[in-house]
């Protein structure tokens, strides 16, 4: 059995009201097992003996549209991936002090095609590294959470969803 997470885009933001009790059934109509729901119902972890991550993605992109109404940008991770993450440090030379640390996932792998890091116009917030299948950004308050992925998603043309480090770190713990 592989133990996935699958972080799902826009689930309980911009009107798109989903309780965890339909998207853990979601997960467990689709055959995949232990399938708990983590802080917010958009990071699911599950299992399933099928570790072809294309098709799983698009398996329950299909579902969730199905079910929901609306696309679902889902972006998916094997617990083992998110643990070398945590392990990289990837934040290790930034200063902590009122500094979120920011991971967006790419539902689909590219390069970025600035020479990082680059600032977020209008904003001290920073793109700082990336690795192809994720960025990862250093945001100072006063609202610049939110500007890392609907950047990302306008400099690459594709969809993406970011999480907060504490939140990675705390379902490699949970999880892990």
């Amino acid at each position: 059995m592989c133990r996935f997470v699958a972080f799902l885009r826009g689930i309980n933001v911009g009107g798109h009201i989903v309780i965890k009790e339909t998207l853990i059934e979601a997960f467990h109509c689709l055959g995949f097992q232990n399938v708990v729901t983590f802080k917010q119902s958009g990071n699911i972890i599950f299992e399933t003996p099928d570790t072809e991550v294309t098709s799983l993605k698009l398996k329950i992109q299909t579902h969730l549209k199905a079910i929901l109404g609306y696309d679902v940008a889902v972006s998916l991770r094997t617990l083992d991936y998110l643990k070398a993450i945590v392990k990289s440090e990837p934040f290790k030379d930034q200063i902590a002090s009122d500094t979120s640390f920011l991971i967006t996932f790419l539902t689909v792998p590219m390069k970025f095609p600035y020479d990082l890091p680059i600032t977020i116009p209008k904003s001290t917030a920073k793109v700082i590294d990336g690795n192809g299948a994720e960025l990862f950004s250093v945001t100072h308050g006063g609202g610049e959470g939110a500007l890392p992925n609907p950047f990302i998603e306008k400099v690459l043309g594709v969809k993406a969803t970011t999480r907060n480090l504490n939140i990675i770190v705390a379902i490699v713990e949970k999880f892990g």
